[in-house]
């Protein structure tokens, strides 16, 4: 029923409606639900190509059964900001977890980033992160590692000498001038290839054709993320929102 939770059935639509290649916003309309109910579903569960009806919905049960048996002062069930709902908070959190895992984050940096970014302060120590997210100082460790290395968070020292892990609004904008760069490696050894094939071959040409596409593209990301970077320190209007 709408406003309840997805049923069995209504999962399989949905599967049926990714295999037809179509939007969330009309498989939406079809179940009679919103569309963010359809992208939050699809997102927590493997994504549009991955996406099964059955592994869903057991997916699901279980997430129902941890919530009804977890103890009353677990993490998710502690005191919110802001009058925030906290369940809504932690599914909030468990799908941009998923929606990162998506776009090839693995799991605990993606579980690290979800809570940097939720986090009003925008930061977090390692043991903060340890007790959030319950698992071992390694693994918090080697996600930071990973994640520095994409220029996602970075390191500051607090008042107390600790290592405090931040997310801010310039971090998008490093990290996307960091993947335009990516590409400058390619173009060379693509445009090096070329010349060891003979510029006049069809490798050859094929190679110097992957080198100009790439130049392309990352002169167009650093142009526009220059001229965009200031919307990351505005804040937004109401306009924006919808």
């Amino acid at each position: 029923m709408p406003g309840g939770r997805l049923t069995q059935q209504e999962r399989q639509q949905i599967a049926l409606g990714l295999a037809d290649n179509l939007p969330y916003a009309e498989i939406a309309r079809n179940l009679g639900r919103p569309t963010s109910t359809i992208t939050r579903e699809v997102m927590r569960n493997g994504g549009p190509t991955s996406y099964r009806a059955e592994v869903a919905h057991r997916a699901t049960e279980r997430r129902a059964h941890r919530r009804r048996t977890a103890p009353s002062q677990g993490p998710e069930s502690a005191p919110q900001p802001h009058g925030r709902d906290a369940q809504a908070v932690a599914d909030y959190e468990e799908t941009f977890t998923n929606v990162l895992m998506a776009s090839g984050v693995s799991r605990i940096p993606a579980r690290v980033l979800t809570s940097l970014f939720t986090s009003d302060a925008g930061s977090l120590t390692a043991s903060e992160l340890t007790r959030r997210l319950q698992v071992s100082p390694a693994s918090i460790s080697k996600a930071i590692t990973f994640l520095e290395s994409q220029s996602l968070v970075r390191r500051e020292r607090d008042e107390g000498r600790r290592d405090r892990y931040v997310v801010d609004s310039e971090l998008f904008y490093q990290a996307t001038i960091a993947s335009a760069r990516a590409n400058d490696e390619v173009v060379r050894t693509a445009r090096e290839g070329a010349a060891v094939l003979g510029h006049d071959t069809p490798a050859a040409i094929r190679l110097e054709n992957v080198a100009r596409f790439l130049d392309h593209i990352s002169e167009s990301i650093m142009r526009a993320a220059e001229q965009a970077r200031e919307v990351l320190h505005s804040k937004p209007t109401p306009t924006d929102r919808t």
